[in-house]
Formats: structure tokens, C-alpha cells, sequence
């Protein structure tokens, strides 16, 4: 029976650390970033104008952390190319021709 072979593209690879962070930190600054113009609104309005942005103010900073904390959703598995024999198969010299891998010598 023949093996198949899995061909890995580029595109099924997880989103890399150093990116997931800078996305997660440039949400977290929009997020404060409105609550700081939030903070500031409270001092130009009155009646209940004010009283939506204290509500910002106050709310925005456990949603900014939540937002931050929700990390990248791993999207498909990354497979292991053919070609990288596992560590625990040193042990044992393989007894396959490679020529023909369904032959025993």
C-alpha cells in the first residue's frame, strides 16, 4: 500500500509569537487609547453625555485586558515533513532498501 504525501503550504502555519503579541498590544492601546479620550470627554460634558463616558472610562479597561489576554486561535496542525526522522529511531538501523521500502533485506 502506498504512502500518501502530505504537502504542507505555507498558509496552514500558525500565526508566529512576535506577531499574536504586537496584534494583542495594538488592541490593548486602541482599546486605552479611547479610554483616555473617554477620560478627557468628562471634563468638557455635562448631563448624560457624562455619564456615558465615565461608564467608558471605567468599563474599557477590563475589556482592553480581555481583549490583550485572548491569544491567537491555532488554526490547522503544522505536520512534520517525511524527510526528519524522529529522535527515538536512531536506536534501530532501519532494515528498508531505499529503493524499494517495501522490500526487507
Amino acid at each position: 500500500m502506498a504512502k500518501q504525501q502530505v504537502i504542507s503550504s505555507i498558509t496552514a502555519l500558525p500565526k508566529s509569537p512576535q506577531d499574536d503579541r504586537r496584534s494583542r498590544m495594538t488592541k490593548y492601546l486602541i482599546a486605552m487609547g479611547i479610554r483616555i479620550i473617554c477620560i478627557a470627554m468628562c471634563f468638557f460634558v455635562t448631563g448624560w453625555w457624562l455619564a456615558v463616558f465615565a461608564v467608558g472610562a471605567v468599563v474599557l479597561p477590563y475589556f482592553a485586558v480581555v481583549l490583550a489576554n485572548v491569544g491567537y486561535k491555532e488554526g490547522a496542525t503544522v505536520l512534520r515533513p517525511g524527510s526528519i526522522v524522529p529522535a527515538g529511531s536512531w536506536d534501530a538501523p532501519s532494515t528498508e532498501s531505499p529503493a524499494d521500502p517495501g522490500a526487507r533485506g
